[in-house]
């Protein structure tokens, strides 16, 4: 395979002109303007930021490419999935409040953001992983499978599961349903909290396979026909039921790439990843730390997986802030005698030793979604 090209630009400006017209230009360069648009349902798939963390994309930047995608005839709209877990996103209309909190209305981004997977997590479709080893078919929320064609904005970050919140991360687990995060996060079967039961049989109801029933007012899943689909995590009003998050940190990564690939094969997409404000965790936390590397730039690129690489070397590549809590665990290490980390380390690596981002970024190439291979192209 060819290598992929992935174009880059820095944070400075020039003339007068904006960070958001820069962008625009960056997307240009990098063939942006060859996709059809006419006429075409664009999902712009975007982090709308837990409620309380600040360090997620401003809604200017998301201005800026549906005004683009809207002056090349397209049909653009913003969309997330929700979460599997409780907070401020895990039904459509929290997470509509907490987008609109965070700055994502019509009237700041000049078009509607959609849910992708419906009121209660349940909106999904059944699609394809094509030469998938792990999900045959991937659940993916109805507003992203539908949609023409795939455009995601990512901001570049750690993450504790993942070790970096990426596009592949962005995409993947990001279009997944409910369910869908259910299954990528759990090798197995959900458990129920039976002090948070109250016997309501909404899981019972609910289930295709008569994997759960309520015995004596309290919901009990009968392994042996439990799929674990994760429906019952996303209709229980209680949130009483919860994944055992027994994933291995390989697995997981690796269902996200194959998830992504659900999403981006046999359409048009296309990739900005901002790697600017990289918190060490992800912006699904109700709260965020300072950067643990200085501002780099913005990457775009047809290739998911050229991409990712392209970022995490870039991120790699820079100095550790001293003070963030990443130049916290360098000075730790230099007190105890050890001095193994030096620049150009796996920052996300030392951040988070249990992840394994390596697998996603592998996995998407052999899938063959794209080439961790790249060419890159530097806009001054």
């Amino acid at each position: 395979m060819e290598k992929a090209k992935v174009y880059f630009t820095d944070f400075r400006t020039h003339g007068g002109e904006s960070l958001l017209v820069k962008m625009q230009h960056l997307m240009k360069m990098a063939g942006f303007e060859n996709i059809d648009f006419q006429d075409k349902f664009v999902a712009i798939k975007i982090h709308l930021g837990e409620p309380g963390n600040l360090s997620y994309l401003r809604p200017n930047w998301a201005k800026a490419v549906c005004d683009y995608v809207k002056k090349l005839g397209g049909k653009p709209y913003l969309t997330d999935c929700n979460t599997l877990y409780v907070g401020g996103r895990k039904n459509a209309i929290d997470h509509l409040d907490s987008a609109y909190t965070n700055g994502f209305n019509p009237l700041a981004t000049g078009v509607q953001t959609i849910i992708a997977d419906g009121l209660r997590g349940l909106d999904e479709r059944d699609m394809p992983v094509p030469n998938g080893e792990y999900c045959k078919t991937a659940k993916i929320g109805s507003a992203i499978a539908e949609a023409d064609i795939v455009i995601s904005m990512t901001h570049f970050k750690g993450h504790v599961s993942a070790g970096f919140g990426g596009c592949i991360k962005n995409i993947g687990m990001g279009s997944g349903s409910r369910s869908g995060k259910q299954i990528m996060h759990s090798e197995g079967q959900p458990a129920v909290s039976q002090s948070k039961c109250v016997g309501c049989k909404t899981c019972e109801k609910n289930c295709a396979h008569e994997g759960i029933k309520v015995v004596d007012r309290v919901a009990v899943i009968d392994p042996a026909k439990c799929l674990g689909c994760g429906r019952c995590i996303a209709v229980c009003p209680k949130d009483a039921i919860h994944s055992n998050w027994d994933g291995s940190a390989e697995s997981l990564s690796c269902k996200m790439a194959e998830y992504t690939w659900a999403v981006v094969n046999g359409k048009p997409n296309f990739h900005i990843t901002f790697l600017m404000d990289v918190s060490p965790d992800c912006d699904c936390e109700g709260h965020n730390d300072m950067p643990i590397i200085p501002d780099v730039g913005m990457f775009a690129s047809f290739d998911p997986v050229a991409i990712d690489q392209a970022c995490v070397d870039a991120a790699n590549a820079q100095p550790i802030i001293e003070n963030s809590v990443l130049g916290d665990k360098v000075k730790a290490e230099k007190e105890e005698g050890c001095c193994c980390h030096e620049h150009g380390h796996d920052h996300f690596k030392m951040l988070h030793p249990d992840t394994a981002w390596e697998a996603a970024i592998a996995h998407g190439e052999k899938l063959g979604m794209g080439t961790k291979e790249y060419e890159l192209i530097t806009m001054k």
